[in-house]
């Protein structure tokens, strides 16, 4: 016989525990779009204590949506291989251009990264970030539905030995960093250079090179990264998101060894 305050209990009893379990964690990874998602599943591969928030309940970011809603998305050739490791379906279109479904995607980035031990919470937004001695080491976090109602509660924080914005074109954490933190970027103007209009061949050759620790404490990747650098966007390709989010797991796994 199903009791409601047992299905109660069970739920908030796992939660909590799962929440105070990543109060302090190897790395924070702000967004859980395809970057974010990549980035998660290869630290905690790594063996690195990693936890991902995401302020909407869906996870995948516009990978869901592929372009205008027609879920497909595509890849090129040199980030085929990331599908490939992990097991999603994709078909060659043209030279050097593969389509892969979005849905199978999103949904086998976020099982595999749970099932490496990353965890996932979503709803939860990053509204500020803890910074001692020169040096991001947390975020603080809030329900996105508080901050959509315009609520006044006040934050949780989570220490971090790393924080990685994956926000995407908006790049929140960052710009949270330059307006509150005192610590200057390592971009031309030491602030956030905003993405530029679509150019695709640019933006997939740039998004990679622009993934790297923007100050003490805190990486780039995905679109957050060619915002915070002033590169342009590429639309519904995704193969550069998916190579970021591989370089910044290498770049973070290597700096917390």
């Amino acid at each position: 016989m199903l009791n409601e305050v047992i299905i109660s209990e069970a739920i908030i009893d796992s939660y909590q525990k799962k929440l105070k379990e990543n109060l302090s964690v190897d790395v924070a990874i702000a967004g859980a779009g395809p970057a974010g998602l990549i980035a998660a599943y290869y630290l905690a591969k790594a063996g690195k204590k990693t936890v991902l928030f995401e302020k909407k309940l869906s996870i995948g970011g516009g990978m869901w949506a592929g372009g205008m809603m027609f879920n497909e998305i595509v890849i090129q050739k040199s980030a085929k291989k990331i599908l490939d490791e992990i097991g999603v379906d994709a078909k060659l279109y043209k030279k050097d251009y593969y389509l892969a479904d979005a849905v199978q995607t999103v949904c086998s980035l976020g099982y595999l990264a749970t099932k490496a031990k990353a965890t996932i919470l979503n709803g939860i937004y990053a509204e500020d970030i803890m910074v001692k001695k020169g040096k991001v080491c947390g975020l603080v976090i809030n329900w996105a539905a508080a901050n959509v109602a315009k609520l006044h509660v006040d934050p949780l924080t989570i220490e971090a030995k790393v924080v990685i914005d994956a926000t995407g074109h908006p790049t929140e954490v960052t710009k949270v960093v330059e307006a509150k933190s005192g610590l200057q970027l390592r971009t031309r103007t030491k602030k956030v250079l905003g993405e530029k209009s679509m150019w695709a061949e640019k933006a997939e050759n740039t998004v990679e090179k622009n993934t790297k620790e923007v100050c003490p404490g805190l990486f780039v990747a995905g679109m957050a990264a060619n915002a915070v650098f002033g590169s342009p966007r590429m639309g519904p390709i995704f193969g550069g998101m998916l190579l970021s989010g591989k370089k910044v797991a290498k770049l973070v796994a290597k700096k917390i060894k």
